[in-house]
């Protein structure tokens, strides 16, 4: 009997994303502003400027850039560039939002077997991307021929679980 580990590392679940910017105040404005993050309080012991926000189960750590002048400007929203992407309740919502604040976007959709989710791509100050989407509409299916979940309902752990418990069990 073989048994396999679906999580070598013990990973619980997602912690935080750290983004470079050019100023952590204005960055803060936006993370706290426009998405509902919520600043909390960070180490002392760090020796250089950043903020910590949280919400949504997780954080987001800003850091000062040391050259913010030298740091790249992104202008086009390209929805194949890198992201980080947010389930929300109400797309009509988040788009009259976004209009109302003067935020730039771009609308996307994707479709599978008939369903459909909607996506907005926009920029953070510093040109990191946002998505907001109704991503919870596309079923989450593993390619192991597990059944299938919506993506907010996904317990990786226990897919993880019964795999191991087929591969012992063969």
């Amino acid at each position: 009997m073989k048994e396999s580990t679906g999580n070598p590392l013990l990973i619980k679940s997602l912690n935080h994303i750290s983004l470079v910017c050019r100023s952590v105040e204005e960055s803060i404005g936006f993370y706290q502003n426009v998405l509902g993050f919520v600043p909390i309080r960070r180490p002392g012991s760090f020796d250089f400027d950043g903020a910590w926000l949280f919400g949504y189960g997780m954080g987001i750590h800003l850091l000062q850039s040391e050259d913010p002048e030298s740091m790249p400007k992104k202008t086009e929203i390209n929805p194949k560039d890198n992201h980080i992407s947010f389930q929300c309740e109400s797309m009509g919502a988040v788009e009259k939002k976004l209009k109302e604040m003067e935020i730039s976007y771009v609308r996307s959709m994707v479709e599978e077997g008939g369903i459909h989710v909607d996506q907005l791509f926009f920029h953070d100050p510093d040109g990191f991307m946002v998505e907001i989407c109704d991503c919870d509409n596309l079923p989450v299916i593993p390619l192991a021929g597990e059944m299938a979940r919506s993506c907010s309902r996904l317990n990786v752990q226990m897919v993880q679980h019964q795999q191991q418990i087929r591969v012992i069990q063969q």
